[in-house]
């Protein structure tokens, strides 16, 4: 019960970081204009949404409450993220880019505390989905000017 309760634990961290996540990508499309870009930034952004569910299930599946908001990374990223939009599109892609390292980070670093078919999720559906959220960034990065 004790690895349960802690795996839920690990599980809603990602989900916060996730909500956040989500919550940035729709406040950094409404400041971008470039038809390719907003089409990246809806795909990544439906990627997280994606995950927000499949975390939300796996939670819920293992008996725990899944967390309803993105605490205090959200409201950083959202300040971050702000800060960005004002200098333009490419510092706005640049600050999405930096959430992406610092998720894939957060999936690597702590993958190991959970156990099982917990374990399995973040290793073989939720770290792949985050490098390819990050790479579609990565690229996009490289295009705009």
């Amino acid at each position: 019960m004790a690895s349960t309760n802690k795996d839920v634990e690990t599980l809603n961290s990602f989900l916060r970081g996730e909500i956040s996540a989500v919550e940035t990508y729709r406040q950094a499309r409404g400041h971008v204009t470039d038809d390719l870009a907003r089409d990246a930034l809806d795909y990544c952004q439906q990627d997280h949404e994606h995950r927000v569910e499949e975390i939300r299930e796996r939670i819920l599946r293992m008996g725990g409450e899944p967390a309803e908001g993105s605490g205090i990374w959200g409201t950083f990223a959202k300040l971050v993220q702000g800060g960005a939009d004002m200098l333009g599109e490419k510092a706005a892609i640049q600050a999405l880019e930096e959430g992406e390292d610092h998720g894939l980070a957060d999936y690597q670093r702590d993958a190991d505390q959970v156990h099982g078919e917990a374990r399995r999720f973040v290793r073989m559906e939720l770290i792949p989905a985050q490098k390819r959220t990050h790479e579609r960034l990565s690229r996009l990065k490289r295009t705009i000017h």
